[in-house]
């Protein structure tokens, strides 16, 4: 962040403030005042991921996801943008074939204040001696006409075409969704809308996944949605995501979660983050060039051949300093002074 805002002539101010577990731990709850006002107050932003299984066992409105889901409540974001896209040296980690992931760019766009994450009533009760766990999906027309606004209007960036995901054969809330986006799309003549069954959408992103540009869903179908498309690039270690409201403010996140499994050994991958915050420069400062140089120090980097050891080729032997196709494991510093290296212009 500090050499990126340098290279734009910007002044960065940076604050820090605990959410999700860590919060919990300092102040009892995922969320502080705080925390939120520090948010508030703030340009943009980046958050950490906020889990881990030592919080399982508290009730589900004090887990640490309450924080995270609290958090895009309290900024009035309601856009996640989610690109999965897959950097040419990269197509051999992806569990599909070359030909089917290769130059892969899907942008999907998930609803996030709404849906069955937040609807009422919701809850478990005990009904006959048997408990009974009950969840409200729920969207009114202008909150799906909103997000669908976002969808079109990146889609006339890309390729101009928008898919849009539901479950309209048995959900009434679903068919508002898509009946919504069948009138938004009147406003948008220039881009073609299509219309796909959830279980048809996932299945067609293994299946072909390049047929998709644009891919637009309500909240729990875009979060299932999104995590499959981000195996495609094969590894959500990879995966940079933007979270926006009605104004410039944003709030940037890597896809992946937390994962305690490696916590310590220096193997995480920092590609999602460092990524993540090309995204703040494109969506909440403005700074396109700056965010196009991001992405190529990361594009750099990969071709030079340097992997953490998520995004090795499958059945790479990690313990070998230098692998096939010159590839070398390296852990999560030597790779985060990689593209600092190449954004800075001192990469060979």
């Amino acid at each position: 962040m500090h050499a990126a805002a340098a290279s734009a002539g910007l002044e960065l101010v940076l604050s820090e403030a605990a959410l999700g577990g860590c919060a919990i731990e300092l102040t009892g709850s995922p969320l502080p005042a705080a925390t939120l006002a520090a948010a508030r107050a703030a340009d943009a932003v980046l958050l950490g991921a906020v889990g881990g299984p030592k919080w399982d066992a508290l009730p589900m409105s004090q887990r640490p996801e309450r924080g995270l889901l609290g958090l895009r409540a309290g900024l009035g974001l309601f856009a996640n943008l989610r690109p999965a896209l897959l950097f040419a040296p990269l197509a051999d980690a992806s569990s599909l074939k070359r030909e089917l992931v290769e130059d892969l760019d899907i942008l999907i766009v998930r609803e996030l204040t709404g849906g069955i994450y937040f609807g009422e009533p919701r809850g478990i009760e005990v009904v006959d001696n048997r408990r009974r766990g009950f969840n409200t999906d729920t969207y009114d027309e202008d909150e799906i006409a909103r997000i669908g606004r976002v969808a079109f209007d990146l889609a006339r960036k890309r390729s101009r075409r928008v898919c849009s995901v539901d479950k309209a054969n048995v959900l009434e809330v679903t068919q508002l969704w898509r009946d919504v986006m069948k009138e938004v799309a009147l406003t948008y003549p220039d881009v073609e809308l299509s219309h796909m069954y959830v279980d048809n959408a996932a299945m067609q992103l293994v299946r072909r996944p390049k047929q998709f540009d644009v891919v637009v869903a309500g909240n729990m179908f875009g979060d299932i949605l999104s995590d499959v498309a981000a195996m495609l690039t094969g590894s959500l270690g990879m995966l940079p995501s933007a979270s926006l409201g009605a104004d410039s403010r944003g709030l940037y996140e890597p896809v992946h979660g937390s994962a305690p499994d490696i916590a310590g050994q220096g193997s995480a991958n920092p590609l999602a983050t460092i990524l993540s915050v090309g995204m703040m420069f494109r969506y909440t400062f403005g700074e396109i060039e700056v965010a196009a140089r991001i992405d190529r120090a990361v594009q750099r980097v990969l071709e030079r051949g340097l992997r953490t050891p998520d995004i090795l080729p499958q059945g790479a032997d990690r313990s070998q300093p230098t692998l096939a196709g010159g590839l070398r494991c390296v852990d999560t510093v030597e790779m985060a002074d990689a593209v600092l290296q190449a954004f800075a212009g001192g990469d060979s």
